[in-house]
């Protein structure tokens, strides 16, 4: 696999606190023995170190989180939740694996102990974007964990909660070909659809405050009493993969986390760029890469780059929001801002 030349940019202070969080600095004083470690909240899970984004991350071993590496399915009735219960249905207990490793002494390494954080930042260089079609994580995980028997590092939920279900140094099944290479990530959004399509109406609806959406139930938002109103209030039209397709934005909660988000994973990989795939005038490709344009990425992408049949994370997706913003918080220059205009 090819990898172009990225840069590992110049440390902002900012930047160089995300790394430092909990990385393992020697000049801290030792601990006393069995004294309690508190976590901030925001933090993700690399190789078993944590690395702080600046926004709300619950993980699987959080209460409330949504554990990928069990067996059982989560939502069944505890008697039908087995292994043995879903072995009907399912194909494997697992719903994850090694990512790709060629050389065979790093293979008996990394399946008997583990990846080290540097192997895997030689490793890992895209973050691929999806929504669920399922409208919030609750169900997302339902319908991945235990009726596909698929899994995602993250989720992305209305109210900007983002849950992690895997260390990264897993490869979790979400992106075919691409799943060995990359993190991924899906954003809890009902999707797109041809114009006229019923399917927004029903998860859609206007009160005296304006558009917001219908959430199912609970819908296991974490914030109580969270209203879901996208960060636009009129559906968004585009064409993606050749098909003209209308939905409705995120949620600005949910933007703010994934500019966050975006911000650490693209500083602690320094391969991920921090941008998105762009045709000879700058412009974002709207449809698949060919396989030698694919092979040659490394950044962030939606999953319409990597397969034909995709068209998420859809046409009223803000790449530029995103990708400027984490740009921002990491003090560097997008591509797209550093393009004489």
């Amino acid at each position: 696999m090819k990898h172009p030349s990225v840069p590992y940019a110049g440390f902002s202070i900012a930047a160089s606190a995300l790394i430092l969080g909990l990385s393992g600095c020697t000049c801290a004083p030792r601990a006393a023995v069995g004294q309690r470690l508190e976590r901030r909240g925001d933090e993700i899970m690399v190789c078993g170190q944590l690395f702080h984004t600046g926004t709300p991350v619950v993980l699987w071993t959080d209460p409330g989180g949504y554990d990928a590496y069990r067996v059982e399915r989560r939502f069944s009735p505890p008697e039908q939740s087995s292994w043995e219960a879903s072995s009907a249905t399912l194909q494997t207990p697992n719903r994850y694996g090694l990512r790709d490793v060629a050389d065979p002494a790093q293979f008996e390494r990394v399946r008997g102990g583990g990846w080290a954080l540097p192997e895997l930042q030689r490793t890992v260089d895209q973050f691929v974007i999806h929504y669920d079609v399922c409208g919030t994580s609750q169900r997302c995980f339902r319908v991945l964990h235990d009726m596909r028997g698929l899994s995602v590092h993250f989720m992305l939920d209305l109210d900007g909660t983002i849950y992690q279900t895997l260390d990264l140094k897993e490869r979790a099944w979400h992106a075919t070909k691409a799943n060995s290479r990359s993190v991924g990530i899906e954003i809890a959004n009902i999707g797109a659809y041809p114009p006229g399509d019923a399917t927004l109406t029903r998860w859609y609806t206007h009160d005296g405050a304006g558009l917001r959406m219908v959430i199912p139930g609970d819908g296991g938002v974490r914030t109580p009493g969270f209203v879901a109103r996208p960060a636009r209030p009129q559906p968004v039209r585009g064409v993606v993969q050749g098909q003209r397709l209308e939905m409705y934005d995120l949620t600005d909660a949910q933007y703010d986390a994934l500019i966050h988000l975006t911000a650490a994973l693209t500083q602690i990989f320094p391969l991920i760029a921090c941008d998105y795939p762009r045709d000879a005038q700058g412009a974002l490709v709207q449809g698949v890469l060919s396989e030698e344009e694919w092979e040659g990425f490394a950044g962030v992408l939606g999953h319409f780059h990597v397969q034909q049949n995709k068209v998420d994370p859809g046409p009223a997706f803000d790449w530029d929001r995103v990708i400027d913003g984490a740009a921002e918080l990491r003090g560097v220059r997008s591509r797209q801002s550093a393009r004489p205009r």
